[in-house]
């Protein structure tokens, strides 16, 4: 009797969270799960009136077209480029915030005030940087250098990324500074008791507790890096210089011209890639930091 009572309290919960989850369930399902279903299942026929299965025959013209292998490897090299920097860069800001350097306050609203502009107004400011009668060359030719139309050049990828790091290191500076205070201060007493270089603190310590902030700031960048194609699109419209074509530029243009089979096979490829990676770094969190867990 006090069996099926348990039993009976048990169903009971389970119904009262389903009913709180429901609203929520039913949003993701509405505005997430249907709408990827949906993709999917253009992905793997051959046109929305036939209506064809003609399984992964989408993917293989997707991986022929030299428009969408140019976009995914310019995508690749800039999060490859991006993400280490962003995570790197962010670590070492914290812990210069944390060691109270001069100008504390200037250089930390230096890297917030991007997160209170609008990407426009960032954007507005890019372009009279980069110009080609821009600021920067127009301080180059001080020292005699030649003028340099840097958004239509080799170097496009790295204005792009000084201003994907200028716009997102703030931000993931805040979070690896709530991650240091985290820290416990008994096991840095320890440490320096038994005198140990800041170094060893950093890598046998600080580090080992920072990597779940680690985790969620490499992912973030990892995503961000992926939308940068919003400055860009900004920046120089539909068709940039090659090396500033990225995946949502293909994805955008065939949009455009109402190509469903091959947006939604490179949409698929793209979940699918991003999935991977950060199923990739959660197993490296697992095993870095798993001995300070609890």
């Amino acid at each position: 009797m006090e069996k099926r009572k348990k039993t009976k309290d048990r169903v009971k919960d389970i119904g009262k969270s389903l009913c709180f989850l429901s609203p929520s369930l039913l949003g993701v399902a509405v505005f997430f799960i249907v709408p990827f279903g949906v993709v999917v299942y253009y992905s793997l026929i051959d046109g929305v009136g036939s209506r064809n299965f003609v399984f992964l025959d989408n993917f293989i013209k997707l991986f022929q077209n030299s428009a969408f292998l140019m976009a995914a490897k310019n995508t690749l090299t800039f999060s490859l480029m991006a993400v280490p920097l962003a995570v790197i860069l962010s670590i070492v800001m914290a812990l210069m915030l944390e060691a109270r350097i001069p100008l504390k306050s200037q250089f930390r609203t230096f890297f917030l005030s991007p997160m209170m502009v609008p990407v426009a107004s960032v954007v507005l400011i890019w372009q009279v940087l980069f110009n080609y009668n821009g600021t920067v060359n127009e301080f180059l030719m001080i020292f005699g250098a030649d003028k340099i139309d840097w958004l239509q050049s080799e170097h496009c990828q790295v204005v792009v990324l000084i201003l994907f790091l200028w716009k997102n290191l703030g931000y993931n500076m805040i979070l690896f500074m709530a991650g240091l205070a985290n820290i416990p201060k008994e096991l840095l007493e320890v440490a320096d008791v038994e005198g140990a270089s800041e170094l060893y603190k950093f890598f046998a310590i600080k580090l080992r507790y920072l990597s779940p902030t680690v985790l969620f700031v490499t992912i973030l960048s990892l995503i961000n890096s992926f939308k940068v194609f919003r400055e860009v699109y900004l920046l120089t419209g539909d068709y940039p210089y090659e090396k500033l074509y990225m995946l949502q530029h293909f994805m955008n243009n065939t949009f455009k011209s109402l190509d469903y089979q091959k947006l939604s096979a490179a949409a698929v490829v793209m979940a699918v890639v991003m999935v991977v990676l950060i199923a990739l770094l959660f197993k490296a969190e697992d095993w870095f930091g798993k001995d300070v867990e609890g």
